[in-house]
C-alpha cells in the first residue's frame, strides 16, 4: 500500500481556465498571485501548452514566450509543466522534426521543466522526436496514454502502452482521461496494473464532467497513484477538474497527506474567485454533470456547445441525430480516441453526415487524411465501404507521418527575412503563420479587453459564444445544405487540447443566382477571413477545384469551385473578412 504523500499538479493557469473560460485568462491576472502559488509546494504547475499559445497571439495580443518568462521570475521554486501534442507541438498539424526540436529547446529556455507529451491516436511514433529532444535537454518527460473506451481498447493494451512509454525514455507515465470516461473500478485496476508492471511514477489527469471524478480520484489514490491533477476550487468541476482543496482536506492526517496548506490555498482561491468575474462572458454554460458522456463518449462540454450553436441556427431538431452519429463515425474510422485533433475530425464528419442527409456524401479533408494514415495508425480496422470512398487502391501511409515532411526551418527564416529574426518569433510564425504576422503588427500596442465573439480552443470544453480549442477546445463547423446555413460547435476533449483540426468546408450545394454578367458567384460557406487565394482572374477551373482557403476561428477551410469555367471576377483578397453567403469569385 502506497504511503508516500500524494503530489499535486495545479492546473489553474492552463487547463482549468481553458476548460471553463475559453483560455482567455491574461498574464496580468496571473502575475499578482504567482508568488503565493510558488509557496504552496505543488509537484508542478501547468501553465503552458494546449490552446494557451494560440490564444495569446490570436486574441490577447500577448507573447506566450514572455508569459512563461514573467511567471518563472515570480515562481522560481515550482516546476513548470506544459502539454505538448507530440509532432503537432502546440499546433494542429504535424510539423517537421526541425520545428519540433527547436520548439522544445526554446520552451526549456523559457522555463518549462516537465513536458506532458501525447498523441491523439496513441501512435507513439508521433512523440519520438519530442521525447528525445526533452531528454537531450535534461528535462522531464511525462509520456501519455490517451485513455478512451472501445471494443479494441482494454487494460492489456494500456499496459503495453505504458511499457512502450517506459522504453522510450519517459520519466513519468500519465493516464490522460481527456473526456472524463474513467469509472472507479477501471481507475483502480488501471493504476494498480501499471504499478505492477512499471517502476515509473503514475500521474492521473481526468475531468469532472461525468461527476465520477471524486470516486475516481479516491480509487487512484488507494491504488498508489503518485500524482494527480487538480484545479483551485473557483475554477474546478463542470468540464474542469476536481478541486485542489478537496484532495488536500480529504487526505489530511492520512498516510498520503499532501502536506499542502489549506489556508494558503484558500487565499489563492479567493483571488481567482474575483479574477473569474473578469471573464464572465466566456464562461461555459455547462456547470453540472453529464453522465451520458460515458455512453456517447463525447468529450467535455461538446454536447452543450453543440446544442447552443444548433439552437442559434434553428437546427436544434438535429441535435439528437448528431450526438448518435458521433459514436458511429468513430467506429467507422477505427475508434480513434476523441482528443485534439481527432475529436474535431469525427465531430465535423458526424455533423456533415446528418445535415447533408446522407452518410459520407461529403468527406472532409481531415477525415480523408486521417483514414489514409497521415495522422498515424488508427486503433482498429476502418469500415470498408467508407475506405473505398476515400482510397481507390486502399493504400495508407504506414511510416511515421513526419518522415514524409521536408525540414521547414530554412523556409521559415527566408519568409520572415530580416523583420523577425529571434528564435521565438520564428517559431511562433512556423506554428501559426498568418496569425503570427498579425500579432507582430499589434504586439506592444494597447488592446481592448477580449469580447465574447470568438471562442478559443479548449482542452476539455471551450465555450463558444460565436463562431471556432483547442488540445486542446471547441471548433465551429459551418455547412450549407440546400441553400440553408448550419453552424455546429464541437468541443475537444481533454487537456488538450487541445486545440482544432483544420476543417475542409464543402462547396455550396447550390449557388445563388448570378450577380454579374453570365457568371455564377461562388459564395462563402462559413464566416471567417480569406487565408489565401488559389486563383486569379482569367484562370480556368474545374468543378471541385480549390479556388481559395478561408480561416474561421483557427480552421483553414478549402472553398471549391461549384462549377467549371473561367474566373471572371475576384471579389475578395487575402485578409478580408466575409460572412456566410458573401460572394467570393464569379465563375463563368
Amino acid at each position: 500500500m502506497e504511503t508516500a504523500p500524494l503530489k499535486i499538479t495545479e492546473l489553474v493557469l492552463r487547463d482549468a481556465h481553458q476548460s471553463l473560460l475559453a483560455t482567455r485568462m491574461r498574464t496580468e491576472d496571473m502575475l499578482p498571485i504567482a508568488e503565493k502559488l510558488d509557496q504552496v509546494g505543488f509537484f508542478s504547475l501547468e501553465m503552458w501548452g494546449g490552446a494557451t499559445f494560440d490564444t495569446c497571439i490570436r486574441f490577447l495580443n500577448e507573447d506566450p514566450w514572455e508569459r512563461a518568462r514573467a511567471l518563472k521570475k515570480k515562481m522560481p521554486n515550482t516546476p513548470f509543466q506544459m502539454l505538448l501534442r507530440g509532432q503537432n507541438a502546440v499546433g494542429y498539424r504535424h510539423y517537421a522534426d526541425d520545428i519540433v526540436e527547436r520548439f522544445v529547446k526554446q520552451s526549456v529556455e523559457v522555463g518549462i521543466n516537465i513536458f506532458r507529451i501525447f498523441d491523439a491516436l496513441n501512435d507513439f511514433r508521433n512523440i519520438e522526436t519530442a521525447v528525445n529532444t526533452v531528454k537531450k535537454c535534461g528535462e522531464t518527460v511525462e509520456g501519455c496514454i490517451s485513455y478512451t473506451v472501445s471494443p479494441v481498447h482494454n487494460i492489456e493494451l494500456y499496459l503495453k502502452m505504458a511499457k512502450q512509454l517506459e522504453e522510450m525514455g519517459s520519466d513519468i507515465i500519465c493516464i490522460k482521461d481527456m473526456a472524463g470516461l474513467l469509472t472507479p473500478d477501471v481507475t483502480k485496476i488501471l493504476v494498480s496494473e501499471i504499478k505492477k508492471s512499471s517502476k515509473l511514477p503514475i500521474h492521473l489527469h481526468t475531468h469532472a464532467t461525468t461527476g465520477l471524478v471524486g470516486m475516481n480520484m479516491q480509487c487512484a489514490i488507494e491504488a498508489g497513484v503518485d500524482m494527480v491533477d487538480t484545479a483551485i476550487s473557483s475554477l474546478s468541476m463542470g468540464t474542469s477538474h476536481y478541486a485542489t482543496e478537496c484532495i488536500v482536506a480529504g487526505l489530511k492526517g492520512t498516510p498520503r497527506d499532501t502536506g499542502l496548506d489549506l489556508n494558503l490555498l484558500e487565499e489563492i482561491n479567493d483571488y481567482f474567485t474575483e479574477v473569474k468575474k473578469n471573464y464572465a462572458e466566456f464562461e461555459s454554460d455547462f456547470k453540472g454533470v453529464d453522465i451520458n458522456i460515458l455512453k456517447s463518449q463525447i468529450p467535455g462540454g461538446m454536447i452543450s456547445n453543440m446544442e447552443n450553436q444548433l439552437r442559434e441556427q434553428n437546427a436544434l431538431d438535429k441535435l439528437d441525430e448528431v450526438l448518435k452519429e458521433v459514436p458511429r463515425v468513430r467506429k467507422d474510422m477505427g475508434y480513434p480516441p476523441l482528443v485534439t485533433p481527432t475529436s474535431q475530425i469525427v465531430g465535423s464528419q458526424a455533423t456533415l453526415n446528418i445535415l447533408t442527409g446522407e452518410r459520407y456524401k461529403v468527406i472532409t479533408k481531415e477525415t480523408r487524411q486521417c483514414l489514409l494514415g497521415n495522422y498515424g495508425k488508427l486503433p482498429a480496422p476502418i469500415d470498408e465501404e467508407l475506405m473505398s470512398k476515400v482510397s481507390a487502391d486502399g493504400k495508407v501511409t504506414d511510416c511515421r507521418p513526419a518522415d514524409l515532411l521536408e525540414p521547414e526551418w530554412e523556409t521559415v527564416c527566408k519568409e520572415l527575412g530580416d523583420k523577425h529574426t529571434s528564435e521565438e518569433d520564428r517559431l511562433t510564425y512556423a506554428l501559426f503563420p498568418k496569425v503570427a504576422l498579425k500579432f507582430f503588427e499589434t504586439r506592444g500596442k494597447p488592446q481592448p479587453k477580449p469580447v465574447a465573439t470568438a471562442p478559443a480552443q479548449s482542452g476539455a470544453s471551450a465555450p463558444a459564444p460565436a463562431v471556432a480549442t483547442a488540445p486542446g477546445g471547441s471548433a465551429v463547423y459551418s455547412v450549407r445544405v440546400n441553400g440553408k446555413d448550419y453552424t455546429v460547435e464541437v468541443s475537444t476533449g481533454g487537456a488538450m487540447s487541445s486545440s482544432p483540426a483544420i476543417a475542409a468546408a464543402p462547396a455550396p450545394v447550390s449557388a445563388p443566382a448570378p450577380s454579374a454578367g453570365s457568371g455564377s458567384p461562388l459564395v462563402a460557406p462559413l464566416p471567417g477571413s480569406i487565408f489565401s487565394m488559389k486563383c486569379k482572374e482569367g484562370d480556368a477551373v474545374n468543378e471541385g477545384d480549390t479556388v481559395l482557403v478561408m480561416e474561421s476561428m483557427k480552421m483553414e477551410s478549402e472553398v471549391n469551385a461549384h462549377q467549371s469555367g473561367t474566373i471572371q471576377t475576384v471579389l475578395v483578397k487575402e485578409g478580408d473578412n466575409v460572412q456566410t453567403g458573401d460572394e467570393l469569385v464569379i465563375i463563368g
